[in-house]
């Protein structure tokens, strides 16, 4: 049986859901029932009420008038009910008014809480699309616009505008000059698009969303940016898709004042780069980002007519690594290449307004120069934990770096059974089409699983790349996972992978990819270790051409196996070992080599952060004793 007050709600909630005439009428009874019996106490008790009978009706109406703003006036019949008739219209008016102007209130609070309204920015930079890379993307934008008094990022996205702030708030503590604008909407709709103004922006960075048709939203949000914005060519569009087979489609999308990045692809490549040469990585990460030393473009009229090769030595403080020409980038050109003065020179500098001429040839040791012999390629043994779409590309890769037979074993979960208690791995998918100095060998195996990683003899092998296992995805039926489950199974494998470096105390050459940068931070890997995060790099990559676009070509030529790219090569290939010699003798050491010597790492360094041995752009003047251990970081072709 339902208590009384239960009852009594149940009758309330029936009344209140009854129609509008009806709800009138019972309110107006109530507050009758209410005001009326109140009334007449307040006559009754008041210290001189009126001494007739009539008089204090009279005073109790006068008072229910008031109160209900219906006016309370007393005469004739005919002049109350006026009276009452001309208080309920004046009311119904008021009412109708305070009512619509509330209600407008409203929806203006609640477009603007949503996010509808238009921003009204100029040279500020919009960030369309909402994934994992969003908060490296704005926090580089931060540290980029640290020199500015005033800029402003928008956002816009089909997310909530709340949640976009307090997700931003949470992982970026301060924002500095930067105010961070959040606005919710389709970014393939032209008309929601107009909201942050691209027509006005300095830059617009397009971020693939996750899922399998992130790709076709990015493209889709191109058209929809020329649709509404035909005419612009100011603003740089830089945009990433996941696919490398989707770049063509997205580049004409895009048109000509837009860089599109294949992330895939681009990852594929770095990763093969980092395998073949520990610590670049750390060098990567370095010129990356806005908080140490980046690519530059500066004017030197003291370097006109003088060639390429002297201005390596022509500034103290800043490493020179190619000129911009009205053709194009040049990447480490012939040393004996004349400068002209249409010629920007891109160095590597703290900051553009660092890169001041300084020669620094007087500080050469000519003596301590080393001309070394071209190193053979020699064959290696590489074992690659894991499969993901990426797979393919990085065989493909590592087919155009290999000049000597090379095996790569390649262990990952498949529909093939696992190793049970056989005494060693057996290939059990070898590549058809194998590319040439590479030989290919698949094995199905869970690489989380300690017994699996035992029976392979991680140690004996030159370089270990771990990357998501998402399963063979060439291999039918097969077996797939999400990408944050394929982090966590990296997890575990590199668990697994440190506990064998601790039980044998030798370091495994390791090599690893990942998809979100926060897991970087909890991966159970010696200090130093090489890592590939693709949403991070992506979003270095994007906020860098962002601000200069002319690096969409230089980073394109580093990250070919064609062209000139970084390397870690012994110092005592350059300089004599254990003598203490400055870094412009390492300059020009590299000059007679072709190269462009931009930094060096330190063996003894190496699990030191933050640098982690790594040094670019070090003062040409100052000294620095190598060993035959560490290594000179260069520009070169090969």
């Amino acid at each position: 049986m339902a208590s009384l007050w239960r009852r009594l709600q149940y009758r309330f909630d029936n009344l209140v859901s009854r129609s509008t005439p009806a709800l009138i009428g019972w309110l107006t009874l109530a507050c009758f029932g209410a005001v009326v019996p109140v009334s007449v106490v307040l006559v009754w008790t008041d210290r001189r009420p009126p001494s007739t009978f009539s008089g204090r009706l009279e005073a109790v109406w006068v008072s229910v008038g008031q109160t209900l703003k219906i006016g309370g006036a007393v005469g004739s019949p005919l002049y109350v009910l006026a009276s009452i008739l001309l208080a309920l219209v004046a009311l119904l008016f008021v009412s109708a008014l305070v009512s619509l102007i509330t209600t407008g209130i409203n929806q203006r609070i609640l477009e603007l809480r949503m996010g509808h309204s238009a921003v009204l920015e100029a040279r500020h930079t919009v960030v369309l699309g909402w994934s994992d890379p969003v908060f490296s993307v704005i926090a580089e934008l931060v540290t980029a616009n640290t020199n500015q008094r005033r800029s402003t990022v928008t956002v816009l996205a089909a997310k909530d505008k709340a949640e976009m702030e307090e997700e931003i708030g949470a992982r970026l503590r301060a924002t500095g000059t930067t105010n961070i604008v959040c606005r919710n909407g389709c970014t393939t709709d032209p008309a929601v698009l107009a909201r942050v103004s691209p027509q006005t922006a300095k830059a617009i960075l397009v971020l693939p969303p996750d899922g399998d048709d992130g790709d076709a939203h990015v493209v889709k949000t191109l058209l929809a940016l020329n649709a509404l914005t035909p005419e612009t060519g100011d603003a740089i569009v830089v945009a990433a898709v996941h696919d490398a087979h989707n770049h063509l489609t997205a580049t004409l999308a895009a048109g000509p004042r837009g860089r599109v990045l294949a992330i895939d692809d681009i990852i594929a490549r770095l990763v093969v780069q980092t395998a073949r040469q520990p610590g670049l990585s750390l060098v990567y990460e370095e010129l990356l980002d806005f908080a140490g030393d980046e690519f530059y473009t500066v004017v030197a009229p003291a370097l006109v007519g003088r060639t390429f090769g002297e201005a390596l030595l022509a500034f103290s403080h800043s490493s020179v690594v190619g000129l911009l020409r009205t053709d194009g980038i040049a990447l480490n050109p012939n040393p004996g290449t004349t400068i002209t003065a249409s010629d920007r020179i891109i160095v590597i500098a703290q900051d553009d307004d660092t890169a001041v001429v300084a020669d620094a040839a007087n500080c050469i040791d000519e003596e301590a120069i080393v001309t070394a012999d071209p190193r053979p390629p020699t064959a290696q043994r590489l074992l690659m934990l894991g499969w993901n779409r990426r797979g393919p590309l990085i065989l493909d890769q590592l087919a155009l770096y290999l000049a000597a037979p090379t095996r790569l074993d390649v262990v990952a979960l498949g529909d093939e059974p696992a190793l049970g208690d056989e005494p060693a791995l057996d290939g059990i998918h070898d590549m058809a089409d194998a590319p040439q100095h590479l030989d290919v060998t698949f094995h199905s195996a869970d690489t989380t699983d300690p017994r699996v990683l035992g029976r392979l003899d991680v140690l004996s092998y030159d370089s270990v790349i771990v990357i998501g296992d998402t399963g063979h995805a060439s291999l039918p039926p097969f077996v797939t996972t999400r990408a944050p489950e394929a982090d966590d199974r990296t997890l575990v494998t590199l668990l697994h992978l440190r506990a064998i470096e601790e039980a044998t105390h030798q370091e495994i050459p390791l090599t690893t990819e990942m998809s979100d940068d926060r897991n970087r931070l909890l991966a159970p890997v010696r200090a130093g270790a090489d890592f590939i995060v693709s949403g991070r790099l992506i979003s270095l990559l994007m906020t860098q051409i962002s601000e200069s676009p002319y690096l969409a070509d230089l980073f394109d030529e580093l990250f070919r196996a064609e062209g000139n790219e970084l390397y870690l090569k012994p110092a005592g290939d350059y300089v004599r070992a254990g003598e203490e010699v400055t870094f412009a003798t390492v300059v020009a050491s590299a000059r007679r080599r072709h190269e462009c010597a931009l930094g060096y790492r330190l063996r003894a360094q190496a699990a030191t952060g933050p640098m982690y041995g790594v040094r670019i752009n070090p003062d040409k003047r100052q000294p620095v004793r190598f060993t035959r251990d560490d290594w000179v970081i260069v520009l070169a072709e090969s």
